[in-house]
């Protein structure tokens, strides 16, 4: 759900002077939860929430009705400083949120003590917390030497996908032009592109643009450096790194030959006029605003990352630019995983902190999330109001609900809808409860009422039931056997270390691209010299023997079990 380079999806913050939370609790609950059950209260507790991903509010109908059922509120805190500083500030001064999702800072959260273990308290009062991560529940677990769990996973473990963004995008008025063959190959791609710029160099009066990326800020993580991983060595979504089949890990862009050659591409198509000539210095915003003018052909992003975009060009009718996921690789001998759904759930979640006066009501508010009744609410929302049930007992959504969902950028904040389902534990969208309806709207056959007429058209055209089936068939041997790297808790030095390793990484790559072709070589061994110097190999051993670590940890489990 989720991009996942480790400060995708962080929202820049703005001052100091709201770094006050705790726990108001006005009533205690009077019934505990039952699995299954919501707990009641007389009346309102409120706890403080804060996410690195900025607030999300806590008034529209889905979150009253979570109010409703728990008898519980949050107050949510803001993002208030620019920069990464926010949760160095709370371990600074001790000051922290009742519950808190921050991501890969979750670690320093854990050095300083600032999160409880809740495995106690789910013993007692989370048996929906059990249920839902299944047999996967002791992965949550922090480590061997520290059992604890600190957080409960934002993504759950699921065993299929049903639906995928693909390695990049093309917009279907250009896949239509071209018969509906389906690029597979960077150079089928890349022909693609300019034969439908060749015949369609405009849009309203203005240039198209062949591909379009976001390098400027933490966005490069998610549209330069995650596609590499993709495209160039058919890799699955480890954040950073590259793991080989015997679980050895290496830094991502550190004596890689396969994406040596994928920049060298990207240069030769800045070179050509096809990527963007803006690339590196627009902001996200002006990268979305071209979206939304229907002029970017191609994109190499995740889909929750242009998503806003995409809902603006259906809502004014502009189908056809609307992007079909493709699995593009370097070559035909690369294979493509990216719709291979990930071993989670560990790492970034919810955690509640020493400074909340109640954890037994954080426990008990999350447990009713997870229960049925909760997934169903923040997935599906109000019964009667946004869905209805009929009379074999299957939630069915009006044709008006599924336009807004799918078109209105403010859907979810109105209706709450879809809203509060993250960063809060999950079911994946192909399970199913106990009354056979899909947990979410996104289950293979829901999602269907949502296809859109370009993407209808292109499905009639491909011959297949949704665009899952031109990507190749998930084998045995190609299945996730460990949690993303990205997700991992990764100590604050190797974090540290990581985060330089980016840095150099950023600015080199992106002078790679925009070097002169014959000064590409000379660039690019000069930042594998950086990489060397700053530890990326060292990184990589450290890594690989974290990882290998945990994978016994966690196999432990499955022995016993």
């Amino acid at each position: 759900m989720m991009a996942k380079g480790k400060r995708a999806g962080a929202v820049f913050l703005t001052a100091v002077s709201l770094l006050l939370c705790g726990c108001q609790t006005e009533t205690e609950i009077t019934e505990e939860a039952a699995e299954g059950q919501s707990v009641k209260a007389a009346e309102n507790t409120s706890l403080t929430f804060f996410s690195v991903d900025g607030d999300v509010g806590w008034n529209d109908p889905v979150a009253r009705e979570i109010t409703k059922k728990t008898g519980v509120s949050l107050k949510m805190q803001a993002l208030i400083s620019e920069g990464d500083y926010q949760i160095p500030l709370m371990i600074a001064t001790s000051n922290y949120p009742d519950m808190i999702f921050a991501k890969g800072d979750a670690q320093k959260l854990i050095e300083s003590d600032a999160l409880i273990d809740m495995a106690p308290l789910i013993e007692e009062y989370g048996p929906n917390i059990k249920k839902l991560y299944g047999e996967r529940y002791n992965w949550l677990r922090y480590s061997e030497e520290d059992p604890a769990i600190y957080q409960l996973c934002c993504a759950a473990l699921t065993e299929s996908v049903t639906e995928t963004g693909g390695t990049v995008q093309l917009q279907y008025a250009a896949l239509k032009e071209n018969d509906y063959q389906i690029p597979r190959t960077l150079e089928e791609y890349e022909k693609a592109i300019k034969n439908y710029l060749e015949k369609y160099p405009e849009t309203d009066g203005e240039k198209n643009i062949g591909i379009s990326i976001v390098a400027s800020d933490w966005h490069w993580l998610v549209t330069l450096a995650n596609p590499a991983g993709f495209i160039a060595n058919g890799a699955p979504d480890d954040g950073q790194w590259i793991v080989d089949e015997d679980l050895n890990v290496s830094y991502k862009h550190f004596n890689n030959e396969e994406q040596k050659e994928f920049f060298r591409w990207l240069n030769r198509m800045y070179h050509e006029g096809i990527l963007d000539p803006e690339f590196a210095t627009q902001t996200y915003e002006e990268y979305i605003q071209k979206i939304e003018q229907g002029r970017v052909v191609g994109l190499m992003d995740a889909k929750w990352d242009y998503e806003s975009a995409v809902k603006n060009l259906k809502s004014a009718g502009k189908y056809d630019k609307d992007y079909a996921p493709l699995p593009v690789t370097i070559s035909e001998d690369v294979p493509c995983t990216v719709h291979i759904p990930s071993l989670e759930p560990i790492g970034w979640g919810v955690g509640i902190t020493k400074s909340c006066d109640d954890p037994v009501q954080a426990v008990k508010f999350l447990d009713f999330l997870c229960s049925d009744e909760g997934q169903v609410l923040v997935h599906w929302g109000i019964e009667d109001v946004n869905y209805t049930v009929d009379e074999n007992g299957m939630r069915q959504r009006s044709a008006e609900e599924i336009r807004r969902k799918s078109e209105d950028p403010l859907y979810a904040q109105e209706t709450g809808v879809g809203l509060h389902n993250y960063p809060f534990p999950t079911r994946g969208d192909y399970e199913k409860d106990p009354t056979g309806n899909p947990y979410t709207t996104s289950g293979s056959d829901v999602k269907k009422e949502e296809y859109q007429p370009a993407e209808k058209e292109a499905l009639e055209a491909l011959g297949v039931d949704s665009f899952l089936d031109i990507f190749p068939e998930i084998t045995e041997e190609r299945k996730a056997k460990y949690p993303p790297l990205w997700a991992q808790y990764i100590p604050t030095e190797l974090s540290e270390k990581e985060e330089e390793l980016d840095d150099i990484s950023w600015n080199g790559l992106v002078a790679c691209i925009i070097a002169q072709p014959e000064e590409f070589d000379a660039g690019w061994e000069n930042l594998m010299k950086e990489l060397e110097a700053a530890g990326a190999k060292e990184a990589g051993e450290e890594m690989t023997r974290l990882l290998k670590s945990r994978m016994k940890f966690w196999e432990s489990f499955d022995q016993e079990e």
